[in-house]
């Protein structure tokens, strides 16, 4: 079964947001784990922050950029087609120069 380019545009979103959302879910456990591991081993000097912060960072842009900025599908498609069809055009200009 073929499948139009509505539908595997909208396969590639919504495997972006699956993957976000496993992201997320990771980072929570994650940080949760590490929490407790903070707080059951060293109580007064607490370090888990700085994790919680730069994955958070990380996990939040993952999240802006697939939620909120859905539009990047639509200019990689576009690149992809161009550098598609500069392929073709380079192949069409040296299989008639090899004609020659």
């Amino acid at each position: 079964m073929e499948h139009t380019e509505d539908y595997q545009a909208a396969k590639r979103r919504v495997e972006a947001k699956m993957g976000f959302y496993i992201h997320l879910s990771v980072y929570l456990v994650v940080i949760l784990g590490l929490v407790a591991l903070n707080l059951f081993s060293s109580p007064r000097t607490l370090w888990v922050q700085w994790p919680m912060l730069g994955w958070g960072t990380a996990v939040a842009i993952h999240g802006l950029m697939v939620l909120l900025l859905p539009n990047r599908f639509a200019v990689t498609e576009e690149k992809i087609e161009r550098e598609m069809n500069r392929g073709r055009r380079r192949k069409a200009v040296s299989g008639r120069a090899e004609e020659s």
